[in-house]
């Protein structure tokens, strides 16, 4: 029974020390939570001297000073909530944590009504002073301190708007101001609170973490552009200057506002190196890691479990930041450094080691069922994880696997292909299946192979192309051309993995004119127009490229792209908008045929909503496009004002030259008095 009682007072005193450990508090609930853990490090004095006692505890003392643990380790985790939980959240569902904290009071002034002081060996400036605690706890109970209606107001209203809705510049400051979420580090606490709460509580993400999220972002959107220079990294408030030399960040300029897309949604950072989880969502790989490092096994924004803690690099992604960094005028972060070795070694079994081996004498065979099932198998190895792919390559798969892309087997060739694509998303393997020959290879399995083999051959194609002097490598083996026929007549897999490539090759300039020539702006221009065709992003994020290019905007301009742009522009999603936006800019660059043609389809207005409401780069598009038709009008104008002239000119002179005439033909009509002749008058007299 002694060492029951040791035990239980031990558990009390450690639940207080964890309790007084906790020393900050949110500060929209400091005051209450500081006052309910400064009571409950008042009842330290009390354990100690029941642990020092030799008296035995009352039976009803003890079930109280049970409930009391009980009472004092959910006093904790509310607290700890208090301490490190979302700021949002606890504004948001203040209600809600009242209740709680009431609920932890109300349990522990009734497990501290329970013990018999009296019964205890105890001194009295002890009983005194936990009798004033007591009495602490019954007067709180029920109370409601006054909270910051305004902010919890402001927050709702952000709350309940659309996560592209407008939001009033004064509310955003306000709320940074009184969440104290001023600097990055705030900022990404915030976040990975947020994140974290959900995993602890099992919430509803669709219901709470999504809506909140956006909230943040826009809370950090608006701090990061009005305040450029707060307490963030050096590479976050500073952008050196790109080798164009472009204007960059500094305290003359706001920085650009991040694309929702290309952030980490746990640390609501730009990624660097964004990875797919099991789920299909995408994060900066060292925030996951750091996730599952501490033991979730969840999916940070959907909840679900993951079937996998396997990373997948997000290549197309990283493409598209690299774009947009360069669109901007800013430095495209740089990947950090790996903590493998350049070589990276695998940790295969020599038992493992040997199962590859024999796989890869099959392939040498020249036995069509040995290679079907050896190349069948290494494609699903390959594709299982990091370190299969790095000891296939190791044992020399790479040049077989090569040799056998021009098999007429067809089975075979899909295999091999396939292989192929799973080993170069190790980035090692990249280089050494470029090295290999393989491009060739690829490129005639996308011409002639199997419809599974096509899609799998451009998504090879798309995995290499990543590797920059690969883009130039892919484009001159004539892959273009096959990639825009897959585009065209592909399934819907197909279709996505021929955009995703030609995407990425189209960023190198060499390759735009090789595409425009393929045929691919028609191509594009018929996936825009197909309902339901589930292809609108990747044809316009692809003719936002190639507008840039001469060809390709003649290409576009023939092919009557106007209307289906002007379309877009009014109704498509964010993205699409501003892409749609960017090709007008070009088309309508010195030809103002094209603008005269945009402005009659009524552009105007959407153009106005976008350069207001608009993503950023789609405010710059639209505010461009209305300043080049405010300069076409009043050329309009003039060229109008100049030609009235010109014929009110021409008028009056026409009019003065017929008065002219008019006056010749009178004056010539008149009958002339006619003054008789001497000589005929002599004459008649001599006669």
């Amino acid at each position: 029974m002694e060492e029951e009682k040791g035990t239980l007072v031990e558990e009390l005193i450690d639940a207080v020390n964890e309790i007084a450990s906790i020393t900050d508090y949110r500060c929209t609930v400091k005051k209450q939570y500081c006052n309910l853990a400064r009571r409950l490090k008042l009842l330290i004095p009390m354990f100690e001297e029941i642990r020092e006692s030799k008296e035995p505890i009352p039976e009803d003392t003890a079930k109280a000073l049970v409930s009391l643990k009980d009472a004092l380790f959910s006093a904790k985790e509310l607290l700890r909530f208090g301490s490190e939980g979302s700021k949002i959240y606890l504004v948001l569902e203040r209600e809600q944590l009242m209740h709680k904290f009431h609920e932890v009071t109300a349990q522990l002034e009734q497990a501290l009504s329970g013990i018999s002081y009296q019964n205890l060996d105890i001194s009295d400036e002890v009983k005194e002073q936990v009798e004033l605690v007591l009495a602490q706890f019954r007067r709180a109970k029920g109370r409601v301190d006054t909270s910051d209606d305004e902010l919890y107001e402001d927050l709702v209203s952000l709350y309940d708007k659309s996560s592209d809705s407008a939001t009033d510049p004064a509310v955003l400051k306000r709320l940074a101001e009184k969440l104290q979420l001023m600097g990055i580090a705030e900022l990404t606490q915030e976040s990975l609170a947020l994140h974290e709460m959900v995993s602890a509580t099992g919430g509803d993400p669709e219901e709470s973490i999504e809506k909140m999220s956006n909230l943040l972002k826009k809370i950090k959107d608006y701090v990061q552009t009005e305040y450029p220079d707060m307490d963030a990294p050096a590479r976050e408030k500073n952008y050196h200057p790109n080798t164009r030399g472009q204007a960059t960040l500094d305290g003359n300029h706001k920085a650009p506002v991040i694309p929702d897309d290309f952030r980490c949604p746990i640390s609501l950072e730009l990624m660097k190196d964004p990875v797919i989880v099991s789920t299909g969502q995408t994060y900066e790989r060292s925030c996951i890691e750091k996730w599952l490092e501490a033991g979730h096994r969840t999916c940070p924004k959907t909840q679900q479990a993951l079937t996998s803690t396997a990373l997948t690099p997000n290549y197309v992604l990283r493409s598209l930041i690299a774009q947009w960094c360069e669109t901007n005028g800013i430095e495209p972060p740089k990947r950090p450094s790996s903590s493998r070795p350049s070589k990276m070694t695998s940790a295969w079994s020599p038992a493992e080691r040997a199962k590859i081996e024999t796989l890869l004498q099959k392939l040498t065979s020249g036995n069509p069922e040995d290679q079907r099932s050896a190349a069948g198998e290494i494609r699903l190895l390959a594709k299982r994880n990091a370190d299969n792919r790095v000891a296939i390559a190791e044992a020399g798969a790479i040049p077989l696997l090569v040799g056998l892309l021009s098999t007429p087997d067809s089975r075979i060739q899909e295999h091999a292909v396939t292989a192929l694509l799973n080993l170069s998303i190790c980035e090692d393997n990249k280089g050494s299946i470029i090295s290999s020959g393989a491009v060739p290879g690829i490129v005639q399995v996308l011409k002639k192979g199997s419809m599974e083999a096509r899609e799998n051959a451009a998504a090879t194609l798309f995995s290499l192309s990543v590797v920059d002097e690969n883009k130039v490598t892919i484009g001159a083996s004539g892959a273009i051309p096959p990639l825009v026929t897959l585009l065209g007549e592909g399934t819907q897999r197909g279709k996505k993995d021929a955009a995703t490539a030609l995407f990425n090759l189209c960023i190198y300039l060499g390759n735009k004119g090789k595409a425009i020539r393929a045929g691919v702006v028609p191509t594009l221009m018929r996936l825009l127009t197909e309902p339901g065709g589930g292809m609108v992003d990747e044809a316009l994020a692809i003719l936002a490229i190639l507008a840039s290019h001469p060809e390709g905007k003649t290409a576009i301009g023939a092919a009557e792209a106007v209307p289906v742009l002007v379309d877009v522009i009014g109704n498509g999603s964010p993205r699409n908008k501003e892409n749609a936006a960017a090709v007008l800019v070009h088309l309508c660059s010195g030809d103002q045929q094209h603008l005269a043609e945009a402005q009659e389809l009524g552009v105007m207005g959407p153009l106005v909503d976008m350069a207001q409401n608009g993503t950023d780069r789609g405010k710059r598009k639209a505010a461009q496009l209305l300043e080049r038709m405010s300069r076409f009008n009043e050329q309009q104008k003039l060229a109008q004002a100049q030609a009235e002239a010109q014929v009110q000119s021409q008028s009056q002179s026409q009019a003065q030259a017929e008065a002219q005439v008019q006056s010749q033909s009178q004056s010539q009509s008149q009958p002339q008095t006619q003054q008789p002749r001497p000589s005929s008058t002599a004459n008649a007299v001599d006669s």
